[in-house]
Formats: structure tokens, C-alpha cells, sequence
């Protein structure tokens, strides 16, 4: 049941970070934080969000069939 809950909780934060995706309300900012454009930060930080996402969706929401079966061989 946990595990149930966690892969839900792991594809609704897909979709929201699919939503966050397009940043059009950055594009004509003219903001620098540290030297670099507020898009290309926020850019960076998704870009980090999405590799934490899907490393934790490999490891909770992947398919067990799929993983027990590399493991026999």
C-alpha cells in the first residue's frame, strides 16, 4: 500500500514539473542573480529537479517484473 502511495505521489510531481516546464513568466526578465539571467537559474534548478524526480522514479515506480529480470540473469 506505502509503495502504492509513494508511485502516485511520484507521478502527480511529474506532471506538476511538467506544468513548471514552460517558464514564460521569467522570459522578459531582466533580472541577474549571481551574474547569470533569472530564466537560465531557473533552468538550472529544474533541470536538477527533473534528476532527482527520475531517480526516484526508477527506484519506486519502476516495474518489478522488469528489474527481477535483470537480476536472474
Amino acid at each position: 500500500m506505502k509503495n502504492r502511495v509513494v508511485r502516485w505521489m511520484l507521478y502527480i510531481a511529474l506532471v506538476v514539473l511538467f506544468l513548471l516546464h514552460k517558464d514564460f513568466w521569467l522570459w522578459n526578465n531582466p533580472k541577474q542573480v549571481l551574474g547569470l539571467p533569472i530564466g537560465l537559474l531557473y533552468h538550472i534548478g529544474f533541470c536538477v529537479a527533473a534528476a532527482i524526480l527520475m531517480a526516484l522514479m526508477v527506484n519506486y515506480a519502476w516495474p518489478r517484473h522488469l528489474r527481477d529480470e535483470e537480476i536472474d540473469k
